[in-house]
């Protein structure tokens, strides 16, 4: 299968990144990446770097930057977003990230790779391990 490209609006009230986990399930997505987002959130759940807890906070917030991989075996997202006096923080993003008004999304993905997440020794985090897909009927 060629490269896939995927257009989405999340509503008000979603949490981002179940929406987004959600997503590369129903749609099967072995190797999948963010292309572009843009929106607002009424609550933020970041993990900074090199951090081990939740870092949280309540108001309007506008997404400014949404990268990251997805699969249906896991995604690994960092997300950037600003208040309303334009100061803007970033961090990896985790559930709780609750929709304002929107989020618009284009989502690619292609099926010559697959995008799986495994334990690695060295950082003790979930890491991607990539895999060819060709030849692959998972």
């Amino acid at each position: 299968m060629a490269v896939r490209t995927f257009a989405v609006r999340l509503h008000p009230g979603a949490d981002l990144k179940s929406e987004l986990q959600q997503f590369a399930n129903q749609h099967q997505l072995k190797a999948g990446w963010i292309v572009t987002c843009v929106g607002s959130l009424s609550k933020y759940c970041l993990r900074f770097a090199n951090q081990k807890t939740a870092s949280v906070g309540e108001g309007h917030f506008e997404i400014v930057s949404l990268v990251g991989t997805l699969s249906n075996s896991g995604c690994h997202l960092h997300i950037s977003i600003s208040n309303q006096a334009g100061a803007t923080i970033g961090g990896h993003l985790l559930e709780g990230c609750i929709i304002f008004t929107t989020a618009e999304l284009v989502i690619g993905s292609d099926d010559q790779f697959i995008f799986e997440r495994e334990i690695d020794k060295v950082t003790g985090w979930k890491e991607l391990r990539i895999v060819s897909g060709q030849n692959n009927d998972k």
